[in-house]
This record gives C-alpha cells, structure tokens and sequence, in this order.
C-alpha cells in the first residue's frame, strides 16, 4: 500500500508482513544495488520496527528498510513500476518500492537505539534528558530528530506542537519544564493515535493543524512555513502557539527564513498573544498511550 512512512505506518507493515514470519525468501529480485542473491534461501526470523526502519531480521544478517519521503509496499500485489526489491516466498510475496534498502551484519540489539522509538520503547525520563542537551535546537527539528525521537515525521510534528500550544520555532532550552514534558507525552502519544486512526482509514479527519488553513481555536488562518534546518513545511497558530525563545542562545531568525523562503505569511517570533481557552478540542484526543512496547512487539 502507499502510506505515510512516519514510525506508525511501519508498525502497520509489520503486522502485515507477520505472514512470512518463518518463511523462506525463495527469490530475490528489484532494482536495488545491493547483492541480492544473498537473500534467497534466508529464513526470517523476526519483523520489527525502529522509528521509520522497517527490520527483517534473517538467519546470518538483517535487511533495513528506509521508506524515505514516498516509499510503498504492496503484499501478494504489485505496482507498475519496477520494485527496488521483491521478496518471493512459496506462498506470496513482499513488493518494496521507492525505498532505500541495505544490509546489516551486526546483531540488532547492538546497533538500534530502541530507547528512541516514538511508538516502541521510548523513555519520556530519557527523552528529556536528551532534549535538554540540545538547548537551542527549535523545537520543529527536535521532533524530526529521529535520535531523539525515532518515528515522528512531519505530520506528527505539526499536530504535537499544535496540540501542547509551542511555537515551531522556539528553542528546547526556553520551553518551560511542563511544556517540554507535554511534547514528550503527546509526540508518544499521537503516535498512538496515528496507528489507530491509520488502521481504521480515518487519519486525516483528526488532523488538526497539518495542511489545514485555519486554525481551529482562535479562527484565524494559519501560518504555514518551511523552518528548521530540515525546510519541513509547518502549520501553526502565531496566536496560541507560543514562542520560547529566552535564554536559549542564538537561533535561527524565524521572519528572515520566512522572507527569503517566500512563504504565505511572515511572522516575528515573539511570544504570541494569549490563547482561546481550551476545552472545544479535547474530544479530538484518541487511544491512551498508557502502553510500551518491546523492539519487536505489536501496538495493542
């Protein structure tokens, strides 16, 4: 299927894939680069999942799969377009497409850092211990940041950041400690909530702030941008999404990025104005994330 390759999406292929759990890789074909002969006759052993990596665990090595920014798959299906690497089994087969694969000799618990998975093992302790070593990192590229949290893309960042109130462009070191708790809670579990609302074809209605126009609490149309060091497009609120910028060291400077990117709106990055009270979007919140899940186990 063509899905939106943040870590939820990889947890959803993984269930899918659980089929060939124990099988036989019996041919081994795709456009990809890498020795693909040494494929066939590995037996799978395990499926798992690292952030946006999709892991298939073999008897001498693993294979990792990056879908990049529009990577798909189709299982006992095939697009028109030539698969960078086709998985043939005696019954079925696993179509990867526009991905990048490669190999991996070193036992996985050796080289993963699961502790960094968004919808896995994750440690809010841990995750804002790590945060606060980055004080002036903004807070769009620290959710991208996939050694700080592995799985988030960009979807994800503009609802968590939207939903905890934070400017995309105030700086980890500003936030105050509440608000660097609620960005590791919500990025967790929107996390969550993504997985089920993917699962059940509804994602997009529960976007409240990704690719909309107007933001839904104050009712003035949102700024949209492409900050950060990574250029993501971001939607937000410049009256209730607040901007941490003190203290923090120097920054990006968010109007001159704006002006020189031509985006539809340019704002100053000082705190914003006083939000609408909460209250009218909380029936937006989905699942509980009350849960953790080991490196290989299933969400649920």
């Amino acid at each position: 299927m063509d899905f939106m390759p943040e870590g939820p999406s990889i947890v959803i292929l993984k269930e899918e894939a659980n089929r060939f759990l124990g099988k036989t890789i019996v041919r081994a074909e795709g456009n990809t680069t890498i020795e693909k002969e040494r494929l066939v006759g590995q037996r799978i052993e395990a499926l798992r999942s690292r952030g946006k990596h999709f892991l298939i665990e073999l008897d001498d090595f693993s294979l990792k799969v990056h879908f990049l920014l529009f990577g798909s798959y189709r299982i006992n299906q095939r697009k028109e377009a030539p698969p960078r690497l086709s998985l043939g089994f005696d019954s079925g087969e696993l179509n990867l497409y526009a991905c990048s694969v490669r190999f991996i000799e070193e036992p996985l618990d050796l080289v993963c850092d699961w502790h960094a998975d968004v919808i896995g093992a994750l440690g809010p302790a841990l995750a804002r211990r790590r945060l606060r070593a980055h004080p002036g990192m903004l807070a769009c590229d620290a959710l991208l940041d996939q050694d700080l949290f592995a799985g988030v893309g960009n979807i994800i960042k503009n609802e968590v950041l939207f939903r905890i109130r934070v400017h995309p462009m105030s700086k980890v070191g500003a936030l105050p400690a509440a608000k660097l708790r609620a960005l590791v809670a919500e990025a967790r579990q929107y996390s969550f909530d993504f997985f089920e609302w993917k699962k059940a074809f509804v994602l997009k209605k529960h976007w409240l702030a990704h690719t909309r126009r107007t933001c839904p609490r104050c009712n003035i149309p949102f700024v949209k941008a492409h900050l950060g060091k990574t250029h993501r497009r971001s939607f937000f609120c410049e009256r209730c999404q607040h901007c941490e910028l003190r203290d923090a060291g120097p920054g990006p400077d968010f109007a001159a990025q704006s002006a020189r990117r031509g985006d539809r709106r340019s704002v100053s990055p000082r705190r914003a104005t006083p939000a609408a009270p909460r209250g009218e979007l909380r029936g937006e919140r989905g699942l509980s994330a009350r849960r953790s899940l080991d490196p290989g186990s299933r969400p649920g």
